[in-house]
């Protein structure tokens, strides 16, 4: 019975159905990628902070016609704008706060390395179709938020920018697990043709 089953499936798969079957996967494919007005929503909601996640990306011209990596782009240059702002801001209080120099200096570091390491890594990797890299990027860009608001001991003239550098990483995390996702069952479509 199991080898009759498998010559029957083998000739369901034959060469006149497996067109249609490549028709209906590349159309089920452009239905993941293709930006709609839903795009948006369903993004954010795979993430922790939805409202600031579609404000964030109503904000960019682009997102109306991005797929989900252009999507994940955008939010990787909102944390880099982001971290900008605070790098600036911390430099500015470094040169007027003399009590703070030894935690501002360590958020400086911080900070730094959100600009000069982790985005960079998160939009190489994005580029390159390599999403787990640009996932941990952004990951490490919370992170370094983080280390530096611990750093005040709930002392922080940085807290509303810190924050805002975590959530908006945290939201460029899920939307970039989102393309591997996309990836895994696209390919995983290629493979049943």
């Amino acid at each position: 019975m199991m080898k009759t089953s498998r010559a029957l499936t083998a000739v369901f798969l034959s060469l006149s159905h497996v067109p249609l079957l490549s028709i209906f996967l590349l159309l089920t494919r452009f239905s993941f990628v293709q930006s709609d007005a839903n795009m948006i929503a369903q993004t954010c909601k795979q993430t922790p902070f939805y409202n600031l996640c579609v404000s964030s990306l109503n904000s960019d011209p682009s997102s109306s016609k991005a797929d989900v990596r252009g999507l994940a782009l955008i939010m990787v240059n909102k944390v880099k704008a982001k971290a900008t702002i605070s790098l600036h801001l911390i430099n500015q209080l470094s040169q007027k706060s003399l009590g703070l120099k030894n935690p501002l200096s360590y958020c400086a570091d911080n900070y730094d390395a959100i600009l000069s390491a982790d985005i960079p890594e998160a939009l190489e990797a994005l580029q390159k179709g390599d999403p787990k890299f640009a996932q941990d990027g952004v990951k490490d860009a919370a992170n370094e938020a983080n280390l530096c608001e611990a750093k005040f001991h709930g002392k922080s003239p940085l807290t509303k920018f810190n924050k805002v550098v975590h959530d908006t990483s945290a939201i460029a995390a899920p939307a970039i697990a989102l393309i591997y996702i996309y990836t895994i069952i696209f390919f995983s479509s290629i493979m049943l043709v």
